[in-house]
């Protein structure tokens, strides 16, 4: 793969990034929801909600995953001296992959009923992949260190 293979790999990669964060963001609202709405109906279907989206979302981060593992064990992205950056960067995945997990997590908890976080914890909970996003997307821009 030459240059252009590079670039459709990056694209791709861009694609399901933007797609799965869409997901880690939505689903937290979608909990805030449950742990404020205590309507069966309404429950019922955030619950729905929540089940769906978080099956498409790990649709979305299997392939974001490999297409970044591609572009950084066969292109060589941020494998050069000089690139702790990305380091950091990988390091952020894995907590976002946990982040991930979490939120599976917590759909199971809401379909048994198990649930004993507040909506406050939510909202808060909620911020985490935005911080995230914006600690990884400085490290690929600046490359700081």
């Amino acid at each position: 793969m030459g240059m252009v293979g590079y670039q459709w790999v990056k694209i791709l990669h861009l694609i399901f990034i933007t797609s799965w964060f869409a997901g880690l963001f939505y689903l937290p609202r979608i909990f805030v929801n449950l742990a404020m709405d205590k309507d069966p109906q309404v429950q019922a279907r955030l619950i729905a909600m929540a089940q769906k989206l978080y099956r498409f979302m790990n649709i979305l981060m299997i392939p974001a995953l490999i297409f970044g593992l591609i572009l950084w064990l066969y292109f060589g992205v941020g494998r050069s001296p000089g690139t702790a950056w990305m380091h950091a960067k990988l390091l952020l995945v894995i907590f976002l992959i946990g982040y991930h997990h979490m939120c599976g997590a917590m759909v199971k908890k809401f379909v048994a009923g198990t649930v004993t976080k507040s909506h406050v914890w939510f909202r808060w909970f909620n911020e985490i992949p935005v911080v995230l996003l914006t600690i990884i997307v400085i490290l690929v821009i600046l490359k700081p260190f």
